[in-house]
């Protein structure tokens, strides 16, 4: 089954301060996109943040499996990152034996 990059755009603005309620709800909604995307994560990936100069505004990443283009927009269909109208941009891993 083919396997695929997720990208996750982060906005050039800082995120906004959230109370820890705030914070634990803006977890829980990953956590439970995670459990319902199930075998379909591979790695259910992490935040990242720019360690060279010129790097672009990638926000974090996942790594997730799907037969096809279709099936993995179904898959990110109830995303966090989406579902708040980021983007997520999407590379599909080759494999080199």
């Amino acid at each position: 089954m083919p396997k695929y990059l997720a990208l996750y755009s982060a906005s050039s603005e800082p995120m906004p301060e959230m109370t820890p309620e705030e914070g634990q709800a803006m977890m829980q909604a990953w956590f439970d996109w995670r459990d319902g995307a199930g075998v379909a994560i591979v790695d259910f990936g992490a935040p990242t943040v720019p360690a060279s100069d010129g790097a672009g505004s990638v926000g974090g990443y996942s790594i997730v499996q799907a037969d096809n283009v279709d099936a993995l927009d179904a898959i990110f269909e109830s995303n966090p990152h989406r579902r708040k109208g980021g983007t997520v941009e999407f590379h599909e891993i080759l494999d080199i034996g």
